[in-house]
């Protein structure tokens, strides 16, 4: 039966980037996919692009490309990330630049369209706090969740590198997998068994056992060489799942069914773009080559698209302060209840980490008045002489936050769109 072999070189913006080199190098892949944007990092990554219009695609996208692409071009690897975040274009004028330089024709393709501030509807509720959005203050952003068929055109038109922002995650690997095997992304019960390995694929090494390990319960060996996972899926839906000989890590049934249960809310209906994906009967069958998955089932895509909203949330003030030596946490607990007495009344946050003997104190608040953060970074700093013995390290920082909430927009209000970038220049298909 006719297989398609795919493998996750990342599962957040801050993974490692030596197991993916090692899947280009002899994994036998024909799609590498980098997943590296969540509501954190595309909310930080509006922050880059509010200060500096240039900016707001993955900080680490030059890096992680000069070392992958390389090989991914020598291997003949398609590769495909959500790296874009904010600024899907700017990341792809780099990527072309960096293809230029090494002399590559390998076609860049660009998905935009998640981007859908202009179209929210600010009556919306959101998930989290039942507020209409507009409730929450000042919107910066807005960003759909795209699906399968927004990157369909981008592989349609032989892109090699497929970079977007946000899309699902599961869908950065169910359209390849569609597009190489033949299936028609309409068919919910083909959409079920690519999203099903997508959401398994979708975090790379917590598959193989990083965030599994838990020494004298759940032992995994060779952490500090943890090798990334790999499907090979056939054209019936049922996927191989596996990782590179030599490489650390373990691949199980208890590693696959922990990530099979992640992020899942209604494993009767778990909510993508592509489809309302139902995991209750799917099998978990481990062997000694590896795990074999099957049994997803499907209804059709939901007439409605996630769209992730930021907000100015104000300002957070983070104020440390360490103690050492003999009795060091009881006068860590102290400051604490210094600072509390002083802020009586101010929404925040103070707690003491550390041991008995080396301790430090945390104290955070988020509000809208700068002054009033001021005011808790200096009463923690005024603890060097008017709080307990031995008071040392200060460290204030006040910075903006991006609040994020959750909501639902119409799908035909959201319009995705590809550019591809040859070399030397862009066009549209």
């Amino acid at each position: 039966m006719r297989t398609s072999r795919i493998g996750c070189g990342a599962g957040f913006s801050g993974d490692r980037i030596e197991p993916a080199e090692d899947l280009l190098r002899r994994g036998g892949l024909a799609d590498l996919v980098l997943e590296c944007l969540g509501e954190r990092t595309i909310a930080l990554a509006h922050q880059r692009r509010l200060a500096d219009p240039g900016t707001g695609y993955d900080r680490r996208l030059p890096s992680r490309f000069e070392r992958l692409l390389p090989l991914a071009v020598d291997h003949g690897v398609r590769v495909l990330t959500n790296m874009g975040a904010a600024n899907p274009l700017a990341a792809g004028r780099v990527t072309r630049a960096l293809l230029d330089r090494i002399g590559s024709s390998a076609k860049v393709g660009v998905v935009t369209g998640d981007d859908v501030l202009a179209e929210l509807d600010l009556d919306a509720l959101a998930w989290e706090t039942g507020l209409p959005l507009r409730a929450h203050g000042e919107i910066v952003s807005a960003n759909a969740y795209l699906g399968a068929d927004a990157i369909w055109p981008v592989l349609e038109a032989d892109a090699d590198v497929v970079i977007t922002g946000r899309v699902a995650d599961p869908s950065l690997f169910l359209a390849p997998l569609a597009h190489r095997l033949g299936w028609d992304l309409d068919d919910a019960q083909a959409a079920a068994a690519g999203t099903l390995v997508g959401h398994l694929l979708e975090c790379a090494g917590q598959l193989t056992g990083g965030y599994f390990a838990d020494p004298g319960y759940q032992d995994v060996p060779g952490l500090a060489d943890l090798g990334f996972p790999f499907a090979d899926v056939a054209a019936d839906g049922s996927a191989e799942l596996g990782k590179l000989p030599d490489t650390g890590g373990l691949l199980s049934r208890a590693t696959v069914r922990e990530q099979l249960l992640y992020e899942i809310t209604d494993p009767a209906a778990y909510r993508t773009p592509d489809v309302l994906l139902d995991v209750r009967g799917v099998t978990v069958d481990e062997h000694p080559g590896g795990v074999r998955v099957a049994g997803a089932l499907g209804k059709p895509r939901p007439d409605e698209l996630k769209v992730s909203v930021g907000y100015r949330a104000g300002e957070k003030v983070e104020a440390e302060i360490s103690y050492v030596g003999p009795n060091a946490a009881r006068r860590a607990a102290l400051a604490g209840e210094i600072v509390s007495a002083r802020l009586a009344g101010v929404p925040m946050r103070a707690e003491v980490r550390g041991g008995e003997t080396d301790s430090r104190l945390r104290v955070a608040a988020i509000s809208r008045d700068s002054e009033l953060l001021t005011r808790v970074g200096d009463e923690v700093e005024s603890l060097y002489t008017n709080g307990p013995a031995g008071g040392g390290g200060v460290r204030v920082h006040i910075g903006e936050v991006i609040g994020i909430v959750s909501a639902l927009i119409p799908r035909e209000r959201v319009r995705p769109a590809v550019t591809l970038l040859e070399a030397g220049h862009a066009v549209a298909p």
